[in-house]
């Protein structure tokens, strides 16, 4: 029993179909080789002797995937299932808003070339290439994703680097790293438990604001064994 397609690869066929490129005809020879590009897909198919096939499909320029991917990020869930490799309906959409179809909307986006002498367009070997790249869509979502000018590994290289710089910083809380030479100072700290700020106060008051300890350490209270500790970093 034959799978059922997964939703793109049933999308490509129809937007295939619908543009007049994808006639319901069999495939004539055998698909030694097959490579997808930006825009164009090269194959070898052998029927007698080897003909070259190429199909071709409008990728879009690196304005317009700075626009699809930043659309892609602000939509963390889509970025989420692209990064596990999924495809998401949703994403199709984001294309359609961009007025940048996913799928192929006209015949003048497609371009069929193969070195056979014979005149009908597509003619079998063509047929043959499109089942095989069916199938390839199939398995790989991502395969329309790269004819449309951007392969898996940059487009999930460029998500993720969105998405990181994308993580708002908070002013209030600067990296611990920024202030390890200052850590221990005795200059103006902020509060606990929305106490007072404290200003020039010694390095071990911040205990005397921390809530009291549940706990004892050999019967002695924890903040009463770290105070000296605080003392000392700070040398006082």
């Amino acid at each position: 029993m034959t799978e059922p397609l997964p939703w793109w690869a049933t999308r490509f066929i129809r937007a295939l179909t619908a543009v007049g490129v994808l006639l319901p005809a069999h495939g004539q020879g055998s698909v030694s080789s097959l490579e997808v590009g930006a825009g164009r897909v090269d194959a070898e198919v052998r029927d007698g002797r080897p003909y070259q096939v190429r199909l071709g499909l409008t990728a879009f320029g690196k304005a317009d995937w700075a626009a699809i991917t930043q659309a892609l990020a602000a939509k963390a869930s889509l970025t989420v299932q692209l990064l596990r490799g999924e495809l998401p309906r949703d994403v199709e959409q984001i294309f359609k808003a961009l007025r940048l179809p996913l799928f192929p909307s006209s015949a003048r986006e497609v371009s069929l070339d193969c070195t056979c002498p014979d005149a009908e367009v597509p003619c079998g070997h063509l047929n043959a290439v499109f089942s095989a790249l069916v199938a390839r869509v199939g398995d790989d979502p991502f395969t329309v994703l790269a004819l449309r000018g951007r392969d898996r590994e940059t487009l999930l290289e460029e998500l993720k680097n969105r998405l990181i710089s994308a993580e708002p910083a908070d002013p209030e809380f600067p990296a611990l790293t920024e202030v390890m030479d200052t850590f221990f100072d005795s200059a103006p700290a902020p509060g606990l438990n929305g106490a007072a700020p404290l200003h020039g106060a010694p390095s071990d008051a911040l205990l005397d604001q921390a809530p009291p300890f549940p706990i004892t350490a050999g019967g002695e209270d924890v903040t009463d064994l770290l105070r000296p500790v605080y003392r000392a970093l700070t040398g006082e």
